[in-house]
C-alpha cells in the first residue's frame, strides 16, 4: 500500500522533542526560515550543510535536555516536559529538510550522510531515553499526573513521554542500558545501508530492452517514457522500463510479450537479490537477529509484541488473529478469479499455466469481458492536474471549506515540485502543501507523506506538509494521464496531508500524524473513498482534449469493476503484512535466518502462498519494514482499512458528502492528533468500536 512515512525512524522519543533552539551561526538550519510557514529555503541548502548541522543540532540539543536533566529544582509539567518539547527545534529542521531530499531527490552526497548520520542520530536518542535523572523527572511528574490540574492534552503528553522513556529501556540497569546502546547503533547503521542499496538494487535492476518489439502492447507514450528513461541512463537506442517498489510493475498489464513480462517480473523479484554490493539479504537476517534481541532486553517474547505495545492492537496475537481469520476469503477469491483468468488465458489459445507475470495483462482481458472497461478509455480522463485540482482539493473543499492558491515564489528540492498556500474555511491562512508527483530514479518508490514544519501552538508553527508519488512523467508538452490506481493514490496521500493540515495541538510530540501506525493509516485510506464519490468523480473526470464529462456509461463501467480483482488486492497485502509478522516475531533463541527459505515457510505456515499472487513486497526489498518504520506494522493497513470503510459508512448513513460531516469529521479525527487514547477517538466519532464488516463488503470478501 502507499505509505506516509519518515525516512529517519527514530526510537521513542525521537520525534517528540521537536522544539526551539539558540542560534547557531554559521548553519542555514540555525534559526526559523525567514520564509512563509517557515518552511525550508532550499535556494540555500546545500549537501554539504547537513553533515556539520546535524552534528551542531544534535550538541545544541544535547546540552538543552542535559540542562533539564540538571535541573535542582523539583520536577513539574513546566521546567521538564514542557521544557523538552521546546528542546532541539534545529535538529528537527535539519531532519525534516534531510528527509524530504534524502528520499525523494538523493544523491551520492545525502546516501553517505545518511550512513554516517544514523548510528550518530541512535546515539544520541539513546542518551536522551537512557538518562537516568531525567526519566526520574518524567517518572515523578507521570506518577502525580492525576493531581496536577492538566488538561486533557497534557496529561496525555506527561503519559506519551513516560511510555517512550520506558519502552526505548529507561528502567534498564545500566549494564543493559550499554547493551541496548550497540544493539540501537548497529540497527540504525543496517537500516540507512538497507535503503542504500534497496534504492541503487531498484536502479540497476530497471529492465533493458533492445528491440522495440518487445515492448509491444504499450502506448506510445509509455514507448517513449521508456526512450527517454534509456537516454537518461545514456543508453541510446534502447529501452527502459524502470521498477517501481512494489511486487508487480504497472506495464504488465500492457506487455503482449510473454518472455519480456517474466523477464520483467523477476527483475522487480530478484532486484535486491543478485549477490551482489545491492543484495540486502544478509542485512534483513541480521536487522531481525538484532530486533529480537533488543525486545528480549526490554522484556518482551519478541520484537512484535515490543513494537505493539502501544498500539490499538496491543498484541501481535491480536494483529495476527485479525490478519489471518481474512486469509480465507482473500486466498477463496483469488482462487476464483484465478480460475476466470486461466480461461481467459486458454480461450487466446496462451498454451501455458497463470504466472504471476501474467496476472496483472489476463485479469484486464478479463475485466474488458466482464465489464467492458478498458483501462486505455479511462485514462485520457485522469489528467492529472485536473484530478488535483478539481478533484482531490475539490472534495477538501466541499467537505472542509478548504482552498488551494498555487505558489510560484517559494524554493523547492526539484523542479517538478509544485507548491500550494492553503486557506481554511474562514479564509485564514493553514498550511503550505508541496506535492512531487513524477518517477526520478534518485526517489524513493511508493508514494507518501511527510511534514517540512510540524504544527503546534506551543512554538507557533502552522504545518508545511508534502505528497511523493511516482507517476510516469510524460514527454515534455504532452498530459500526464493517470491510471485509476494512480487517482486513488493522490487522494490517500492527501488525506495524510490533510490530517496533517488539521493539526490543533498545543505540543509537538502529540501534533498531527504522531499516531500509532494502526491509526495513521486510517485519514489517508478513508480520503480514497471519495475519488469515486458521483458528485467529485463528476467534477474531475473530464477528458483532458476536450473537456467532456466520462460519459455515463464508462463511470457505470468503473463503478461496476470496483470489486474486480479484490481478492489479488487483498492477499497480496495481507500476505505481506503476515510476512512482516513473522518476521518480527522471532525470538533471541531463534537462529539467524536463510531469507529466502524463511520467507517461503512462513507463507506456507500462514495458508497465503499462492505461486500466481506474490507477497506486494518481498523480504529483501520490503522498505516499510526494513528501514521506513513499519516494523511489525504492516498489518496497519488492513486493519485501518478495517476503521476507514466503517468510518465512510457513518458518512454514508449521514446523508455523504456534506460541509456538516466533514466537519464533524475533521473535529472528531482528523484535528486531534494523539491527544486522547485512538480507540476511544475512533468510538466517541463512531458510537461505537469499529465493525468488520463494512471492510468485508468494501474490500469483496463476502
Amino acid at each position: 500500500m502507499r505509505t506516509f512515512r519518515a525516512l529517519l525512524v527514530l526510537p521513542a522519543l525521537a520525534m517528540s522533542l521537536a522544539a526551539a533552539t539558540p542560534t547557531a551561526p554559521g548553519s542555514v538550519f540555525a534559526k526559523k526560515s525567514a520564509l512563509p510557514f517557515q518552511a525550508p529555503d532550499f535556494s540555500k541548502i546545500k549537501d554539504a550543510d547537513f553533515l556539520p548541522a546535524f552534528d551542531q543540532a544534535m550538541k545544541i540539543h544535547a546540552a538543552e535536555m542535559r540542562k533539564i536533566a540538571d535541573n535542582p529544582a523539583p520536577a513539574t509539567f513546566k521546567n521538564t516536559i514542557v521544557a523538552m518539547e521546546r528542546a532541539g527545534q534545529m535538529l528537527t529542521r535539519v531532519q525534516m529538510a534531510f528527509n524530504a531530499l534524502s528520499s525523494a531527490n538523493t544523491d551520492d552526497t545525502l546516501q553517505k550522510t545518511q550512513e554516517a548520520i544514523a548510528p550518530k542520530l541512535a546515539a544520541h536518542y539513546d542518551a536522551i531515553n537512557l538518562d537516568t535523572k531525567l526519566f526520574a523527572r518524567v517518572e515523578a511528574i507521570y506518577a502525580k499526573r492525576d493531581k496536577l490540574g492538566l488538561n486533557a492534552e497534557a496529561k496525555r503528553l506527561v503519559e506519551v513521554d513516560y511510555q517512550g522513556f520506558v519502552k526505548a529501556g529507561a528502567k534498564l540497569s545500566d549494564a543493559d542500558k550499554a547493551s541496548l546502546k550497540k544493539l540501537n547503533e548497529e540497527e540504525s547503521t543496517l537500516e540507512a545501508q538497507f535503503n542504500t542499496k534497496l534504492l541503487a538494487a531498484a536502479k540497476d535492476g530497471a529492465l533493458v530492452i533492445s528491440d522495440k518489439a518487445q515492448l509491444a502492447g504499450l502506448s506510445d507514450a509509455e514507448i517513449a517514457a521508456a526512450a527517454q528513461a534509456a537516454k537518461d541512463r545514456h543508453l541510446d537506442g534502447k529501452w527502459v522500463i524502470v521498477l517501481q517498489n512494489t511486487t508487480q510493475q504497472p506495464d504488465l498489464q500492457d506487455l503482449a510479450d510473454r518472455a519480456t513480462r517474466e523477464a520483467l517480473f523477476n527483475a522487480s523479484w530478484t532486484r535486491a537479490e543478485k549477490g551482489d554490493a545491492n543484495d540486502t539479504r544478509a542485512i534483513i537476517e541480521r536487522l531481525a537477529q538484532l530486533r529480537a534481541e533488543k525486545a528480549k532486553l526490554l522484556g518482551f517474547p519478541n520484537f512484535a509484541a515490543w513494537q505493539l505495545s502501544d498500539q490499538m492492537a496491543k498484541t501481535p496475537e491480536a494483529a495476527l488473529k485479525f490478519l489471518r481469520a481474512l486469509v480465507p476469503a482473500a486466498t477463496g477469491r483469488a482462487e476464483a478469479e484465478a480460475k476466470d483468468i486461466q480461461a481467459a488465458i486458454d480461450a487466446d489459445k496462451g498454451g501455458f499455466q497463470l504466472a504471476p507475470w501474467d496476472w496483472e495483462r489476463y485479469s484486464e482481458q478479463v475485466r474488458k469481458a466482464k465489464y467492458d472497461l478498458d483501462e486505455s478509455q479511462v485514462k485520457p480522463y485522469f489528467e492529472l492536474n485536473r484530478v488535483l485540482q478539481d478533484g482531490v482539493f475539490y472534495a477538501a473543499n466541499q467537505l472542509y471549506g478548504l482552498t488551494f492558491k498555487e505558489r510560484h515564489d517559494l524554493p523547492v528540492w526539484q523542479p517538478d515540485v509544485r507548491t500550494f498556500e492553503v486557506f481554511d474555511k474562514d479564509g485564514k491562512h493553514l498550511a503550505l502543501f508541496y506535492c512531487d508527483y513524477f518517477k526520478r530514479d534518485n526517489k524513493n518508490g511508493g508514494a507518501w507523506m511527510d511534514n517540512l514544519v510540524g504544527q503546534s501552538r506551543l512554538l507557533g508553527s502552522q504545518p508545511v506538509v508534502y505528497n511523493v508519488c511516482n507517476f510516469t512523467k510524460p514527454e515534455k508538452g504532452q498530459p500526464a494521464l493517470l491510471s485509476f490506481d494512480d487517482v486513488v493514490t493522490m487522494f490517500h496521500e492527501f488525506g495524510h496531508a490533510l490530517h496533517g493540515m488539521f493539526a490543533s495541538q498545543e505540543y509537538p510530540s502529540l501534533s498531527g500524524t504522531a499516531t500509532a501506525r494502526d491509526f495513521v493509516e486510517f485519514p489517508s485510506q478513508f480520503n480514497e473513498h471519495w475519488a469515486t464519490d458521483p458528485k467529485v468523480f463528476a467534477h474531475y473526470a473530464k477528458h483532458y482534449k476536450t473537456g467532456d464529462a466520462m460519459p455515463a456509461e464508462l463511470v457505470a463501467k468503473i463503478k461496476k469493476s470496483g470489486k474486480f480483482n479484490k481478492g489479488y488486492d487483498m492477499t497480496e497485502l495481507i500476505a505481506a503484512a503476515l510476512l512482516d509478522m513473522e518476521w518480527h516475531s522471532l525470538p533471541a533463541t531463534a537462529p539467524k535466518q536463510d531469507a529466502d527459505k524463511f520467507e517461503m515457510e512462513a507463507l506456507t505456515k500462514d495458508k497465503i502462498n499462492l505461486s500466481y499472487v506474490p507477497p506486494r513486497y518481498r523480504s529483501s526489498y520490503f522498505l516499510h519494514i526494513w528501514s521506513n518504520g513499519y516494523s511489525a506494522g504492516y498489518y496497519a493497513y488492513p486493519w485501518t482499512q478495517m476503521l476507514c470503510d466503517d468510518a465512510f459508512q457513518w458518512f454514508v448513513e449521514h446523508g455523504g458528502l456534506t460541509r456538516k460531516n466533514g466537519d464533524y469529521f475533521r473535529k472528531m479525527i482528523l484535528s486531534r492528533g494523539n491527544t486522547e487514547d485512538l480507540g476511544k477517538m475512533f468510538r466517541d466519532f463512531r458510537g461505537a468500536d469499529p465493525s468488520v464488516e463494512p471492510m468485508l463488503e468494501n474490500r469483496g470478501l463476502k
